[in-house]
């Protein structure tokens, strides 16, 4: 399966701030200190003078996937706790010490603000890797031990790896995040829609993410939903509401009009017969049908008896 490039806008945003961290003997330097973000982080989608891209792998929208990307959507949908992998390439190699940072923001401005936590459900759980990882934090990264977990003033966690150069015959170089939560968790990301910022120095690419249960299904949803939006748009039309269950639910307006009484001119006998049968005929339509009458009691069968002809044939009550 091809790799594909995430350009736009997305809900997840993956960002790095624009500080390098010294490196040394191979691995992060404890004076290492990560940048505080701002309040509300920028969710740009900007390659930088490096040209950052973000590549996935599309593995279909069958049920048993457990992580997935749609172009079309520019959209990652992955299960809790499950690898998924993002493919970073540059366009020429930026500078030594250059780190990778990954934070989760949320995608609508009301709640952008706020700091995107796991749930209090999950994060009393055991997880595999939390040891390394502060259990309050949703994004982790898998297979690499350098990882820095860290909370700024603002409160917003972050997770920081050096930037890897590809390995030889490859182009591309690659991170391996887990996201420790539903999308759905009470207590948490709670149906909030989050994104995820990849940052290397000033460049940024991001995509939307959600994390559920059965991400073929909704990837396959969404994708739906939203080629059917991008036809309305195209053609013009719009949606047109459903049609009310009763003349309970019309407007006081047009039912006073359906009662209202017209005078028409018609010249011809023919064609005033004819319109005459019409109308007859719609008058009946409108008239209630007639309630059956229910024979409850020997008094009432006794006045409905007919006068001449033939007998009411009626059974017995007493014989049964």
């Amino acid at each position: 399966m091809e790799p594909v490039n995430a350009e736009g806008l997305g809900e997840l945003v993956f960002s790095l701030p624009p500080t390098m961290s010294t490196l040394q003997e191979g691995r992060i330097s404890s004076s290492f200190t990560a940048p505080p973000s701002t309040a509300i982080p920028s969710t740009e989608d900007y390659a930088g003078d490096y040209g950052l891209q973000l590549e996935f792998e599309q593995n279909g929208t069958a049920k048993s996937v457990t992580c997935t990307y749609s172009l079309e959507l520019n959209k990652l949908f992955c299960q809790p706790g499950k690898t998924c992998p993002v493919l970073i390439r540059v366009q020429r190699s930026p500078p030594s010490g250059s780190v990778l940072r990954a934070v989760a923001v949320y995608k609508k401005s009301e709640h952008m603000a706020e700091v995107v936590k796991r749930c209090p459900h999950h994060e009393r759980s055991v997880e595999p890797g939390d040891d390394a990882a502060p259990k309050s934090h949703l994004i982790r990264v898998e297979g690499n031990a350098l990882a820095q977990y860290t909370e700024d003033g603002n409160g917003r966690h972050s997770v920081c790896v050096p930037y890897e150069e590809p390995q030889v015959g490859s182009q591309c170089s690659a991170i391996l995040l887990n996201y420790m939560c539903n999308s759905s968790c009470m207590g948490g990301m709670n149906r909030r829609p989050i994104m995820t910022i990849i940052t290397l120095e000033s460049k940024e690419r991001c995509f939307e993410v959600r994390v559920c249960a059965c991400p073929g299904r909704d990837c396959r949803t969404e994708e739906g939903n939203f080629t059917k939006k991008k036809e309305l748009k195209g053609s013009g039309k719009r949606a047109m509401p459903s049609a009310p269950a009763s003349e309970s639910l019309l407007p006081k307006k047009r039912l006073a009009e359906e009662e209202e009484v017209f005078t028409l001119q018609i010249r011809g006998h023919d064609r005033y017969e004819w319109f005459k049968r019409m109308n007859d005929a719609l008058e009946a339509q409108d008239k209630p049908e007639p309630q059956k009458l229910t024979l409850k009691c020997r008094k009432c069968r006794d006045e409905i008896k007919p006068k001449k002809g033939k007998k009411l044939l009626v059974k017995d009550e007493d014989s049964e």
